[in-house]
Order: structure tokens, then C-alpha cells, then sequence
């Protein structure tokens, strides 16, 4: 007997919602109860229902406002210069790697090293102090911006993350460049095509989806950011690098408001799923 699309598809779905259900189900359902409740470390096994005070009290507060706007900068400028790096590289050094692949473990490197000793490393180097390159721009030109103060942290973080995830990107756009049917190429080449307009009208256009699809995974990345931005600068002065991953920490672990940081992630949450669910959309309209 066959069996119908639909039932098939629910056949195959049920394990992975399952597996969904039972790894994230209770923590999302404690996590709601806890943003809806008054919660102290003294009461977690006993929350008292409260309403939307909490929700209330992370709208009200700048700080919240201020997170959100440092993870928006930073996940859309990271993702764009990873992007854009990376498909440079991935173009300008393809006749490098079509006949040998040694020199890509070497670009990969920065990818195998964690975030937080990334961001260790990076503070040892740009210690305003103790680091070499303060050091030497001192001894050789007098003068060494404070990189890791407040009106140069920011782009030392993003010159920080760009320079560990752009091997990411890379390898995603090396991968696609490479899949590009070579007999296009060629055929582009005999009608007269030189090499930008092939890249223009032929390789680009082939490319876009892992494009798209490489932006969002680093946007992703870049708008959760937490390991080497605490580690750098921590939340800076006056928290003007504190990212909404940072901004949960402390309002979890230094300030004790438990329910307001659970209403944060909540929020954060919902934010989300809505643009997920959006891109989505225009997926299934675009393929229609």
C-alpha cells in the first residue's frame, strides 16, 4: 500500500520532533515560567507568578535597547566583510588551489582555535601595557591607539571576528566557485567573455545561494556573539560593548535578576523565530 505525502512526511518527521520535544520542550517551558514570575537563586524550585513585569523592566531599560544595537552593528558588518573577503579569496586564489589543496588547511587554522582564547590572545597582543603592537607603534611612530578602549573596541571586535571567521566564508564560496560546470566558462571564454564578466554573469549569479545562505549563518553568529567580546572587553565603558548575550550574563549571574534576564532571552527568542519564519516565506514564495 503507498502511502500519501502527507503521511510520509509525518513518519518522517516525528523522530527529529521528538528529539526536539524532549531536549528543548521542558527548558523553554521553564524558561517562559520563569519570565513571568518574581525568581531569585533562593527560589528556583518555587516561582511566584508575577504578569509581564519582567518583560516590562527589559523594554524600559536603555541597556536592553543599547545590546540590541551593538548585536545588530555587529552581526551585519562582521557578516558582510567575512562574505566579502571570503568570496574574494575564494576567486582570486582558485587558480592556487585547483591543482593543490595543502595550502587551505592553513587558511582554515583560525577556525580551529575557540573564541574565548582567540579573544585571550588578541587582548594579550593589544594590551595597552603589556602588548607588543602598542609597543612597537610607540617605538616607531611615537603614537599607539588604545585599541580595546571605548572609542576603538568596537572596530578592534570586528577587525577581531572577521579575521577568525573569514576562513568560514571562504571555504563555503571555494566549494561553490569550484562546482560551477567548467564547460560554461568556456563557452563564456570562445563567445569573448573576459574574466570579470564571467564572474559578473555567470559565476556570481550560480553563487548567490551560498551567498545568501553564508550571510545569515554569520549575521547569526556575529548577533549572538558572547566568548572572545567577554573576554576583550567584557561589556566596555558604560556597556558599550556589551552584546544581548552579554547584556543576559550579567544581568543573570552579576545582578542576580533572574527573571529579567529570562524575559531578555525570551525576548531574543521570539525576535528570532519571526525573522526565521520571514525568510522562510519568501523562500517558498520565491520557489512558487
Amino acid at each position: 500500500m503507498q502511502l500519501s505525502e502527507r503521511t510520509e512526511w509525518t513518519l518522517l518527521a516525528t523522530p527529529l520532533v521528538a528529539f526536539l520535544l524532549l531536549s528543548l520542550g521542558f527548558p523553554a517551558i521553564v524558561n517562559l515560567v520563569y519570565s513571568v514570575s518574581e525568581i531569585s537563586f533562593a527560589t528556583l524550585r518555587s516561582p511566584v507568578l508575577s504578569g509581564f513585569g519582567n518583560f516590562a523592566a527589559v523594554l524600559q531599560d536603555p541597556d536592553f535597547w543599547r545590546a540590541n544595537w551593538f548585536s545588530l552593528r555587529f552581526g551585519l558588518l562582521t557578516a558582510l566583510l567575512e562574505c566579502g573577503l571570503g568570496l574574494f579569496l575564494a576567486v582570486f586564489l582558485a587558480p592556487l588551489f585547483k591543482n593543490r589543496s595543502w595550502p587551505l588547511a592553513i587558511l582554515m587554522m583560525p577556525m580551529m582555535v575557540a573564541p574565548a582564547l582567540m579573544g585571550l590572545m588578541y587582548r594579550l597582543v593589544l594590551h595597552e601595557f603589556a602588548g607588543p603592537v602598542p609597543y612597537y607603534l610607540w617605538q616607531w611612530f611615537g603614537d599607539s591607539p588604545s585599541f580595546l578602549g571605548p572609542n576603538s573596541a568596537f572596530w578592534t571586535l570586528i577587525a577581531v571576528e572577521t579575521l577568525q571567521w573569514t576562513p568560514f566564508a571562504f571555504l563555503l564560496f571555494h566549494m561553490a566557485y569550484h562546482a560551477i560546470p567548467e564547460h560554461l566558462r568556456e563557452a563564456a571564454a570562445i563567445d569573448g567573455a573576459g574574466a570579470f564578466q564571467r564572474f559578473r554573469m555567470i559565476e556570481l549569479p550560480l553563487m548567490v545561494p551560498t551567498l545568501a545562505v553564508a550571510l545569515l549563518i554569520r549575521f547569526i553568529d556575529g548577533f549572538r556573539v558572547f566568548d572572545n567580546v567577554y573576554v576583550l572587553t567584557g561589556s566596555g565603558a558604560g556597556g558599550a560593548t556589551a552584546s544581548l548575550s552579554i547584556y543576559i550574563y550579567e544581568a543573570f549571574f552579576k545582578q542576580g535578576t533572574i527573571g529579567k534576564a529570562v524575559a531578555a532571552s525570551v525576548l531574543l527568542f521570539l525576535a528570532s523565530f519571526a525573522v526565521l519564519y520571514g525568510l522562510n516565506a519568501l523562500a517558498r514564495r520565491k520557489r512558487k
